[in-house]
């Protein structure tokens, strides 16, 4: 058995990957890939086609061709087998086995293509042992990071031991200067030097909400804190290190180690909304009908801080679901679409057995045959959409964030949203950006709700829900924090789940092939994958 070489091509006969087993130049794999659907038998249920060198042993892969290129003296039977084990890895490794994908995941296909022949020949592996030779897992590695967090939660513990030695002994040496002040205050009954002591303990009486002004003073108090670091030498960086480390806790306990205002280090606990399981969030739940339509987008989208789109795809898909055999015999049709998202460049994909939309006309999803049904008691993808373009009017929520730096070491960063597709309506949106390693914010203004967190140092900005039809369409936040670098608030993360179709995809009406209006749900969600302002 000689594998020439595995290959995935379009039904064109163009290459998408192929990796060649044996010295074989471009140009005869591509004229052997090109030649390929033209000797396809119409009519028949054959996986292999001879031409008068080499044998094609291939297998459908949705819009693809997944084929290996044997000599004709191989064994068709040990080819086939092959074959199988190359088109599980393929549709193990993607998502959805299309042309984008494979290319996007070129890399790691192509090294377990290595690992099922090697020169030529099928190494005697099974597809659970290719998976873990791509996966790559070490068990002494597993061990190291144990051992390194096990490490990093002892030395928090210390850091915090010793936060508390160094407090002790303040209020000691305090105590002990102003008895030597006082002299006779005790005797006396006079003011005495322990006034000062109930301000180590003011902390505990914070209010729990983050107040939306600071006091003047606390402005300043952000570049002494970066000054006092410098000046006091290593020893004093490498306790802002730990605190910082350490997050709000810790300089909660110890005001005068860390020196950040003091309304930042008592935020009220805004728990980043963090998509369910299901990963609808805070999301409304639908009540499903007989007939009931799920439809899903994603976004992943990076913007540019300066404006303008660096990258966007839209991938959206239509899922029907009926519950009832007596209402499978159906016409959907989808509403115009109010905005033109994505214009010409948005594509659309059927089902096989769906009829195409007709140009000019409604958008009816439909079975080619009408005397068929759709399927009963199982989700059905119906159509498919996406769009990939730079163009800034499809960006469904615009960030705008500004850092202006001063001479006195600190730096204003005003951030702003607004919604601009008003199809949407976003729920659970949390836009993060980071912050200078041992500053803290100080924040002025801001709509919605902000905390700090630790494990990033970032600043986590929350709105709950953000609608066209009401006053959070936009928002704003403004904060002063200690650095003189703009690049540091970057990349700014959005995250948010949305009910609505970014597309403007929705239901008309839906009707039996007799005509019957019929009753229908419909749940539709818009999911982040990335969008970022870089």
């Amino acid at each position: 058995m000689v594998v020439l070489a595995a290959s995935i091509c379009t039904k064109g006969g163009k290459a998408v990957i192929s990796r060649q087993f044996r010295d074989m130049t471009r140009t005869r794999i591509e004229s052997l890939l090109a030649s390929f659907p033209k000797l396809i038998p119409t009519n028949t249920q054959h996986t292999t086609v001879e031409t008068a060198e080499v044998r094609y042993v291939y297998q459908p892969l949705e819009d693809l061709y997944i084929l290996l290129i044997t000599n004709k003296a191989s064994n068709i039977l040990l080819d086939i087998d092959t074959l199988h084990l190359f088109s599980r890895v393929v549709s193990d490794m993607c998502k959805t086995p299309d042309e984008r994908e494979i290319l996007h995941k070129a890399f790691e296909i192509l090294g377990a293509f290595d690992e099922i022949v090697s020169l030529g020949y099928r190494e005697q592996v099974n597809f659970m042992q290719v998976r873990s030779v791509l996966e790559m897992e070490s068990h002494e590695e597993k061990i190291q990071e144990i051992i390194a967090r096990n490490k990093e939660a002892e030395a928090k513990e210390e850091l915090k031991r010793r936060a508390k030695q160094l407090e002790m002994q303040r209020r000691e040496q305090q105590r002990r200067a102003t008895g030597s002040a006082g002299g006779s205050s005790y005797l006396g009954g006079g003011v005495s030097g322990y006034a000062p002591v109930p301000r180590f303990e003011a902390p505990e009486s914070t209010p729990s909400r983050i107040t939306t002004s600071s006091p003047a003073p606390s402005a300043t108090r952000a570049p002494a804190f970066k000054s006092s670091g410098m000046k006091l030498g290593s020893k004093k960086t490498k306790q802002a290190e730990l605190l910082d480390a350490l997050g709000g806790d810790l300089a909660a306990a110890s005001p005068d180690l860390s020196a950040p205002p003091t309304p930042a280090l008592h935020p009220e606990p805004v728990s980043a909304p963090a998509a369910a399981n299901d990963g609808r969030g805070s999301l409304p739940e639908v009540d499903a009908q007989s007939v009931h339509i799920v439809i899903k987008e994603s976004i992943s989208l990076s913007l540019l801080r300066d404006g303008g789109v660096q990258a966007m795809e839209l991938k959206g898909d239509m899922n029907l679901q009926i519950s009832d055999s007596d209402m499978a015999h159906l016409r959907l049709t989808l509403i115009p679409p109010s905005t033109d998202f994505g214009g010409n460049q948005l594509q659309f994909k059927q089902h096989p057995n769906v009829a195409k939309f007709a140009p000019g006309q409604e958008r009816v999803i439909a079975l080619k045959d009408p005397s068929r049904a759709f399927p009963v008691n199982q989700s059905l993808a119906v159509v498919k959409w996406r769009y990939a373009g730079t163009d800034e009017s499809n960006v469904p929520l615009s960030i705008n964030c500004w850092p202006s730096t001063s001479n006195d070491g600190t730096c204003e960063v005003s951030i702003e949203y607004e919604l601009e597709n008003e199809n949407v309506t976003l729920y659970d949106v949390v836009i993060s950006i980071p912050l200078p390693d041992g500053s803290y914010p100080t924040v002025s203004s801001h709509s919605g709700d902000w905390s700090l967190n630790p494990s990033s140092h970032s600043l986590a900005w929350s709105i709950p829900t953000i609608s066209a039809s009401d006053d959070t369409r936009s928002g704003s936040i403004v904060f002063t924090v200690g650095g003189d670098d703009a690049g540091a608030f970057f990349p700014v993360e959005v995250t948010f789940v949305g009910k609505g179709s970014l597309a403007g995809i929705g239901i008309k009406n839906v009707k039996k092939t007799s005509g019957e209006d019929v009753e229908w749900s419909v749940d539709d969600i818009v999911q982040v994958d990335q969008y970022l302002v870089v």
